[in-house]
């Protein structure tokens, strides 16, 4: 009796503490009890986890070179049975320089037969570790790969980047410790299988391979079963809208977040009547299964639809984010490169007051970079120094086939470097496309910005303009346009378009997309976006200034034009709507098409 005594005892002291710590959290209103526990469960094993990784990760940081080192080699030891490290001699390799020597640069059409002998269920092919997914890749640059990825490789992400920045973004805004829910924007994809049986498909965050961390968001489980992205995102708007206690906005990209708030501007009097009624609205075409779950889950509000309505009537679109969800904390999205802008306009309309952390560098491949900095701007990105054996190709040779390659502890600040990575599903000394800028250290581990993808930039003479650059160039003239906004561009090179121009030389074309369809852009405001560049672009000027290229011809579209370039791009194309980006330079006639029906002045 006694013993069982001293073990009811402890037990109970502790299931007290953790009942009371439940109970004084601020936290959803739809929660129960069960979920509650469920929430408090999920954030507190993974704030313990990302204490213990962040001090291994400062750990590594403190010795690159030991810590890449070991992650090469024991990379190569680990694949030197497989097929292709037996073609490549993996277990000869001893150094990075050996590494370097023996084994060339490579792209995506290097790993493609390889690939098609796993997708036939081959075994031990790049890895000896059997993939659990081929992953699809968004195309922005191109059409999109297919590349494989193993359960450790999932695992290792959750514990190398997840828990890292989920353990930054408490510690820096510490009001988000709490069990209010997070209105999350992701859908299920569309899965397909490989000839072996294996899932084909994005590996980007969805509710798929989110199954773990489902209760901490405003939707129920049930809304994640439909499939199609409208009536997805009308269910994840109603159950967001109908927790007033909300504390946190996420999606992949801040893009994502920008064409939600446009949909509830559409929405929003319909889902007020919804929580009014406590019924999801008969109209919306989902299975009879799935309605009947939702309308378990909403309960009759009319006091939050009156709040709602309130709002939603004042007209004013600054500051809305936070008058719907006064609690809200945070919103997590990536902000850099070609999702700057929406990150801007959200910041400046939307979402104002409202702060936004891009946590992640992370693409198909794997994890590449943690932003342990939430509140700096603009973001910027610890690679993953335990993640992926980096090399570093100096920019101004990233257009040679086999360039001189320079390790983690060789690079220097202030530098772009097209990147190449060995990572842990099979892809060795593999160039995959993002320019980087090398803007500080920690400890001896490198801090880069996100510059462009390699393809993403224009070249009708030889002038090379990235994507950076002339975005740099387009918010520069375009901030002087106030009040009128800019909501979205990209840009094409004059081959791909008929409309030759008025002479001989090629020329950039550009569409914008501007808060106000009806008021017409300027030949002044084209001329202002030409010399701009000039200024920024030496070469381009040199060109310009010959008459070798012709002024930027600009195409202004109608409002919403981009959502359809969006939608025609997902339907046309192996992406979902969670890997989406808007690419910023247009290779093909087809999207091209979209935009031109679209336009409504020429300058």
């Amino acid at each position: 009796m006694g013993f069982l005594k001293g073990i009811l005892t402890p037990v109970c002291g502790i299931s007290a503490i953790l009942c009371f710590d439940v109970a004084r959290r601020k936290a959803s209103s739809s929660h129960t009890f069960r979920s509650k526990f469920d929430h408090y469960i999920a954030i507190a094993g993974l704030s313990w986890v990302g204490w213990f990784a962040r001090r291994k990760l400062d750990k590594c940081c403190k010795n690159v070179t030991e810590t890449q080192n070991k992650l090469l080699l024991g990379r190569l030891k680990e694949n030197a049975e497989t097929q292709y490290g037996r073609e490549y001699k993996f277990l000869e390799i001893q150094t990075r320089e050996e590494y370097v020597k023996q084994h060339p640069l490579t792209y995506i059409s290097h790993y493609e037969p390889y690939i098609q002998q796993m997708m036939k269920g081959e075994e031990k092919v790049l890895t000896s570790r059997q993939p659990v997914i081929f992953a699809v890749t968004s195309g922005t640059s191109g059409k999109s790969s297919i590349l494989p990825m193993t359960k450790h490789q999932g695992f290792m992400f959750f514990i190398q980047g997840i828990s890292v920045v989920y353990h930054s973004l408490l510690k820096t805004f510490p009001e988000n410790n709490n069990l209010q829910k997070t209105l999350k924007f992701f859908y299920t994809p569309k899965w397909r299988k490989s000839e072996c049986g294996i899932l084909i498909g994005p590996n980007s965050s969805s509710p798929t391979n989110s199954k773990h961390l489902l209760n901490i968001y405003s939707t129920p489980k049930a809304g994640f079963a439909i499939l199609r992205e409208p009536e997805a995102l009308y269910v994840h708007l109603l159950f967001g809208l109908a927790d007033k206690s909300l504390g946190m906005l996420e999606a992949n990209f801040s893009s994502l977040i920008l064409s939600s708030f446009d949909a509830l501007y559409r929405y929003w009097s319909d889902i007020a009547d919804d929580i009014q009624r406590g019924e999801v609205n008969p109209k919306l075409n989902i299975d009879e299964s799935v309605r009947k779950e939702l309308n378990a889950a909403l309960t009759p509000n009319p006091q939050r639809a009156n709040e709602i309505r309130d709002v939603m009537k004042t007209g004013s679109k600054v500051g809305i984010g936070k008058r719907l969800w006064p609690d809200c904390n945070l919103i997590l999205s990536a902000d850099s490169g070609s999702f700057d802008l929406p990150a801007k306009i959200l910041r400046e309309t939307y979402c104002e007051g409202i702060p936004i952390y891009s946590p992640l560098y992370a693409a198909s491949e794997g994890l590449l970079g943690l932003n342990i900095w939430p509140k700096n701007h603009p973001s910027r990105y610890l690679l993953a120094v335990q993640s992926m054996f980096f090399e570093f190709i100096p920019v101004e040779h990233s257009t040679e086939d086999q360039p001189c390659t320079l390790f983690m502890d060789q690079v220097e600040k202030g530098e772009e470097y097209e990147l190449v990575i060995t990572n842990a599903s099979g892809f060795y000394r593999y160039r995959f496309g993002d320019i980087v800028k090398v803007v500080d250290f920690y400890h001896q581990c490198p801090v880069i910005e996100f510059k462009h993808r390699k393809g993403q930039f224009l070249n009708v003479r030889g002038e090379k303009t990235s994507e950076s650059l002339f975005y740099q160039a387009l918010t520069k003239t375009t901030s002087a346009w106030f009040p009128r906004k800019l909501l979205n561009y990209c840009c094409v090179e004059s081959l791909l378009i008929e409309d030759k121009g008025d002479s001989y030389a090629p020329f950039y074309h550009l569409f914008l997309e501007v808060d106000d369809d009806s008021k017409p852009l300027t030949v002044d405001q084209r001329e202002m976006i030409d010399k701009e560049l000039c200024s920024r672009s030496y070469v381009y000027e040199s060109f310009r200034n010959k008459g070798s290229i012709q002024p930027i011809k600009v195409h202004q579209v109608k409002v919403g034009t981009f959502e359809e370039l969006r939608k025609f791009t997902i339907d046309n194309s192996q992406a979902s709507a969670n890997q989406y980006k808007v690419p910023r330079v247009l290779k093909t006639k087809e999207a091209v098409s979209v935009l031109l029906k679209n336009v409504v002045n020429e300058l």
